[in-house]
């Protein structure tokens, strides 16, 4: 396994990594998202190695929503996360933006891919409008201490209704709160990427 076979692309530090970062996109986008790109920029600048990667929905065709794909989905982050752990030593932190955050998240949950965290962004709580199909049946079964960056006008759900399902967990959680961002997580007064790493790396468990 290498970094051609995911898609991904590598955020290198200066020196030698404390550890390695491995986020992927959400439902419509692809590895190089601006918000991934800039995050994986800030993760590089602490001193770790990030990675950023297509999920195997997207490596197959370049444009649509991901349709019927969650089980390879989540198969090919585990893969990911495998092929991070022979780039570096150290914690691995692992995560994504909306859908790629939800998969990852649930791959959490089955306990396979041994992450020290998961770093959330824009979880995707809902459909825009159907607060009724609630996507946090697998929150409880999460065993690493997860951070939430959530937007307060994201139509994929309030902050109410983040924190209510970051109860849901059974670890330690953050809620970041981005106020004013939609689902992109767009600020012109907050530094998102900082926000959401200093958060991602007070929740590391002590080694």
């Amino acid at each position: 396994m290498s970094l051609e076979q995911i898609d991904g692309v590598a955020h290198e530090p200066e020196s030698a990594p404390a550890g390695v970062v491995v986020l992927t996109h959400g439902a419509g986008g692809n590895r190089d998202a601006p918000l991934l790109t800039r995050i994986c920029d800030e993760w590089a600048r602490r001193g770790w190695l990030a990675v950023r990667y297509n999920l195997p929905y997207r490596r197959r065709r370049p444009k649509g929503p991901p349709s019927g794909s969650a089980t390879a989905d989540q198969a090919g982050i585990v893969e990911a996360i495998a092929l991070a752990r022979t780039l570096a030593d150290g914690p691995v932190i692992a995560g994504g933006h909306s859908y790629g955050g939800r998969m990852t998240s649930m791959v959490a949950a089955a306990g396979t891919a041994g992450i020290d965290v998961l770093t959330l962004f824009s979880y995707p709580l809902h459909p825009p409008g159907k607060p009724e199909r609630a996507r946090t049946e697998h929150l409880p079964d999460i065993t690493a201490p997860t951070v939430f960056t959530h937007g307060t006008s994201d139509p994929f759900g309030s902050i109410d209704e983040l924190r209510a399902a970051a109860a849901l967990l059974t670890v330690r959680s953050e809620v970041v709160e981005i106020t004013g961002a939609r689902h992109d997580l767009g600020s012109k007064t907050l530094d998102v990427p900082a926000l959401a790493v200093d958060a991602a790396l007070s929740l590391l468990p002590a080694r």
